[in-house]
């Protein structure tokens, strides 16, 4: 009988071919080769990963960038409105100091007449033909039929608790012939004639002396010689 050992035939077939890899990945030449191609595999991988972080990181970027810009568009708005309620604030505040100012020195053109207005009241016969008022000074120009009637306000005004102060007054007297005279008559030197008086009242107007003090009480300080003596309110303005 023919006997045939089937395992150690097996064994060195088998150990035949891993002696044959073993000679072959021992060789030089495919360890360069593995060592080369995982160079290459790894090589591939970190320059894959650095794209894609450096995308990830462009993009986080970019997302931060638009952000930025965004917040910077709002605060950009955000001042513009902040200016422009701050230029209104100025103008608003601008508008409260000037009424102020107007209200504490009572130094405009209405405040001026009607003090005036309350001192002709109480002088008959006498009319106003211009007031004309250059930084404090003012310079009254009237006519009156009487005399007197200028003295009297001169002392009105005098008498007014320092609103006005420095008071000078010149008198004209201007005599012309009697309305509806004739032409003879108008010749004669005793042609009947009507007697006026140009004045001119210079003094200095200062509101801020008075204040406080009521204008009408003080121009009524006058001896009888003064406002008292003429109770008739009466007053003409010539423009």
């Amino acid at each position: 009988m023919i006997r045939v050992n089937l395992l150690n035939s097996v064994t060195e077939r088998h150990s035949g071919a891993a002696a044959a890899v073993e000679r072959k990945v021992g060789s030089p030449v495919s360890r360069l080769l593995l060592m080369s191609i995982a160079v290459v595999f790894l090589t591939i991988a970190l320059i894959g990963w650095d794209v894609i972080s450096t995308q990830m990181a462009k993009a986080d970027a970019q997302s931060r960038l638009e952000e930025q810009q965004r917040i910077a568009t709002e605060l950009e708005a955000v001042m513009k409105e902040q200016k422009e309620l701050e230029a209104k604030i100025s103008l608003i505040d601008a508008r409260i100091t000037a009424i102020k100012k107007l209200r504490d020195e009572q130094s405009g053109p209405s405040a001026v007449l009607e003090a005036l207005r309350e001192r002709i009241s109480m002088v008959s016969g006498l009319y106003l033909d211009t007031v004309e008022q250059k930084g404090d000074q003012l310079e009254i120009k009237g006519t009156s039929n009487d005399e007197t009637a200028p003295t009297r306000f001169g002392q009105s005004l005098e008498f007014s608790g320092g609103l006005f102060s420095n008071l000078g007054i010149e008198t004209t007297r201007r005599e012309e012939t009697a309305p509806g005279a004739t032409p003879a008559a108008t010749n004669s030197p005793d042609a009947p004639k009507v007697v006026s008086f140009d004045f001119v009242i210079r003094c200095a107007y200062s509101p801020k002396a008075a204040q406080g003090t009521n204008p009408t009480t003080a121009a009524a300080q006058p001896g009888p010689a003064g406002p008292q003596a003429n109770p008739t309110p009466q007053q003409v303005a010539k423009n």
